[in-house]
């Protein structure tokens, strides 16, 4: 009998994963669409998806509709792994939107993003897989 090539991460494993990466996907409707944009991130000590946009459609978009998904994942040449994320989205506004000060949320462009937007997360869920890619084994002569 073969083993399950895809097996289930814990909440504890998933939230592990989101706490060490620091980029990820977010999707969100904006109007009758749905968007997913890259974003860098952190987690907050209340289990929270914090990140800083400028405005534009990603804080259009959750300020309209806060139900929104996050997405991480990761492989080599023989693992990989995702987790996703569901929740709501909230503007911090004043002092709440310093959280952001005391997260590793470091800004990957040199660009004004004085907007902080925290994900409280309903569902998490991750995979991990084993992998198998016969075509990188093949040989030619």
């Amino acid at each position: 009998m073969v083993d399950n090539p895809i097996a289930p991460m814990t909440d504890d494993e998933a939230w592990e994963a989101l706490r060490s990466h620091e980029f990820g996907r977010l999707a969100f409707h904006l109007l009758d669409e749905v968007h997913i944009v890259p974003i860098n991130y952190a987690v907050d000590g209340s289990h929270r998806i914090i990140f800083r946009t400028a405005e534009g459609s990603k804080l259009l978009g959750v300020e309209m509709n806060s139900d929104v998904a996050f997405e991480i994942d990761q492989y080599d040449d023989e693992t990989a792994f995702s987790v996703i994320a569901r929740g709501r989205a909230t503007t911090l506004e004043g002092s709440a939107a310093y959280i952001a000060d005391n997260l590793p949320l470091r800004p990957w462009v040199p660009t004004e993003k004085y907007n902080v937007v925290a994900i409280a997360v309903s569902e998490i869920s991750g995979r991990r897989f084993r992998l198998e890619k016969p075509w990188t084994s093949i040989h030619t002569t």
